[in-house]
């Protein structure tokens, strides 16, 4: 669940922020690398993103209860993704604010590990049928200031024309302070072209359920990116466009609903 937090009560320097966002993302990628062995193959990016119309939450107590006003943030994200011998593993953290230090919405950092592990490739054998191209043990990890959630469960991967990713987990999510629920997430990546302009339509999608006493919740966040490095004879490696964010029952508060389109820019590499 790629999502933005908003922390209150802590502050922190710019300095401070990037240590931490380094020693997480360190952290994660010696994890990911370690369970890989050698990497068949790996893609890694950094992006800056940025939306005025977050919905920050706070507690009410006129009303008694929590409730949320729209902010500013601007966001960097590490991303990194590779493949290995049984599976595939992929990453990020976010950190939120990270130029601003001191105001009202303060920095807060949070990342996700996913691991998974194919069966046709632990087994050797070809588990393709139809439009399924393979079935695997999925997992997650989420990471945040003072909170870390389990996840857990199957995957298959299709098998679309034109469409290299895409992806359907099914996840038993282990949550701090609720019942045991399930999540759904859908990952998927098409490119496609319009001319001489090359573009990325790509995104992801989690609904979160049966977790009492949380809400229902539904974040989705589809991105389209133009190629801007083909525009110099880099393609692949810079990409601009839009990013916007869904979510509905923010944080299983019930709701708390959050539409917002984020500019973004990605340096691949």
């Amino acid at each position: 669940m790629h999502t933005v937090r908003f922390e209150f009560g802590k502050r922190f320097h710019l300095k401070q922020v990037f240590l931490q966002m380094a020693v997480m993302a360190g952290a994660l990628l010696y994890g990911a690398t370690a369970s890989a062995g050698a990497a068949q193959w790996s893609s890694t990016n950094i992006q800056y993103l940025y939306g005025d119309s977050y919905e920050a939450i706070f507690f009410d107590p006129v009303a008694g209860k929590l409730d949320s006003e729209e902010v500013s943030a601007s966001i960097i994200t590490l991303e990194h993704v590779n493949g290995w011998k049984y599976g595939d593993n992929f990453f990020f953290v976010d950190i939120t604010n990270p130029d601003r230090s001191g105001q009202e919405l303060d920095t807060s950092f949070y990342g996700e590990i996913s691991p998974r592990l194919s069966f046709g490739k632990m087994t050797g054998a070809d588990l393709s049928m139809g439009i399924i191209k393979d079935v695997l043990i999925t997992t997650t990890m989420e990471v945040g200031q003072g909170f870390h959630n389990y996840l857990y469960g199957l995957a298959v991967d299709l098998d679309l024309p034109g469409v290299p990713v895409f992806q359907i987990n099914y996840y038993i999510r282990n949550e701090a302070n609720t019942e045991t629920g399930n999540q759904i997430t859908l990952v998927w990546l098409k490119p496609f072209s319009i001319g001489s302009l090359d573009f990325s339509f790509e995104g992801f999608l989690d609904y979160a359920y049966g977790l009492d006493p949380s809400e229902d919740n539904l974040i989705t966040a589809p991105r389209l990116l133009l190629d801007l490095g083909k525009t110099w004879g880099a393609p692949g490696v810079l990409q601009a466009g839009v990013e916007y964010q869904i979510w509905r029952n923010k944080y299983g508060i019930d709701g708390i609903d959050e539409d917002v389109a984020q500019a973004m820019v990605k340096w691949i590499w």
